[in-house]
């Protein structure tokens, strides 16, 4: 699975690396909703939110079906401009239509590949998205109830949301972290102009590579879909400082391809390719594995003493032992005729802090 971005024929110059301050304000409130998703950022998401005003508090949690379960692409702009002010002012320019859709898309939508029409003007749309609206809940209800009467007013009252968060938090946080963002950038198009796309892809992350062909950008994620880049804007790369472990990529019909990238930080790990994730989980999904492990989170066993611990043959401990190595989850060192191997319990801590204390128990 993946999110694919055509750019066959597309010349290299439109492909940009460039910091938004929409989408980093975007990462921040994200983190400020979910602070789970951001263990790396929790003292600065507590800090933030108890400084709030009470108010501004309250209009946040009305709005943040726009960037609490993923995302809204209207926080992603196509083309990031040096402030908040001009991206907020791009973004007064985008239509009712196509804007009211986008700010569904997510959260009351169940098919994002499919651009479905705007329920401003399709009744069938509209229906559903009150329905799925009342789902989550009678405040995100009446914020899409508000909307689907009076988008003006609406559209209105985000902005100045928008604009009161620069003032309690987003200001000070961003001039701390826009020259980091705006080095990464340049560094990033500094390698794309020496070495060439694939170079400069696998600086932005393993999970997004260029395919064999050179005809696609290929992103790594759980969900598939599809998107071409266009000549005039082509494909943008937007590095965030508050975005970690997320990597966002908008592939919406009709919209401009972006995609958000954490930047790199020596305490962070590297992401890990989805097919290894699910070849772990796998070979960690059977009971006798688990057993073994269990044992090898304790110290280093050679094949005999696993088999005689478990009263397994030989045979059937390599058999299990193969899986977890192809999976990346032991260190095996040989120690005169014998061949120890261990758990690799920072691989497996990445994994789930569950499985590792049950093992570990």
């Amino acid at each position: 699975m993946s999110v694919d971005i055509d750019i066959a024929g597309l010349p290299l110059e439109r492909i940009r690396f460039c910091p938004s301050p929409l989408a980093e304000l975007g990462a921040m409130l994200h983190a400020l909703a979910e602070p789970g998703h951001h263990p790396g950022l929790h003292g600065w998401a507590t800090a933030t939110a108890t400084a709030l005003d009470a108010d501004l508090a309250d209009r946040l949690t009305e709005a943040d079906f726009l960037w609490r379960s993923t995302r809204s692409d209207l926080l992603l702009p196509a083309v990031p401009r040096a402030t908040l002010a001009e991206e907020l002012d791009d973004l007064d320019r985008v239509d009712d239509e196509d804007f009211t859709s986008a700010a569904f898309e997510i959260t009351c939508s169940s098919a994002y590949e499919k651009g479905w029409p705007s329920p401003l003007v399709d009744e069938r749309q509209r229906a559903r998205v009150l329905e799925l609206s009342a789902a989550r809940g009678p405040r995100q209800a009446t914020f899409v109830a508000r909307m689907l009467e009076d988008p003006g007013t609406l559209r209105a009252w985000l902005r100045r949301l928008f604009e009161d968060c620069e003032r309690a938090f987003f200001n000070d946080n961003w001039q701390r972290v826009r020259v980091q963002l705006a080095a990464d950038a340049r560094q990033k198009g500094d390698l794309l102009r020496r070495k060439g796309l694939a170079a400069a892809l696998g600086a932005v992350s393993p999970a997004v590579s260029l395919d064999e062909g050179g005809t696609r950008i290929v992103v790594d994620k759980l969900t598939s879909g599809r998107t071409r880049a266009g000549q005039e804007h082509g494909v943008v790369f937007v590095p965030t400082a508050f975005g970690w472990p997320h990597l966002f990529a908008v592939h919406r019909p009709g919209w401009k391809p972006v995609v958000q990238y954490p930047v790199a930080a020596a305490e962070l790990p590297r992401p890990t390719a989805l097919h290894l994730v699910q070849q772990r989980m796998e070979a960690l999904s059977h009971p006798v594995r688990m057993r073994l492990c269990r044992t090898l989170s304790r110290g280093p066993h050679t094949t005999g003493e696993l088999a005689a611990a478990y009263d397994l043959t030989p045979p059937e401990v390599s058999r299990h032992i193969s899986v977890l190595k192809k999976a990346g989850l032991l260190n095996t060192r040989r120690r005169g005729r014998y061949v120890l191997h261990q758990l690799d319990l920072t691989t497996v801590a990445r994994l789930g802090s569950d499985f590792l204390e049950t093992v570990l128990r």
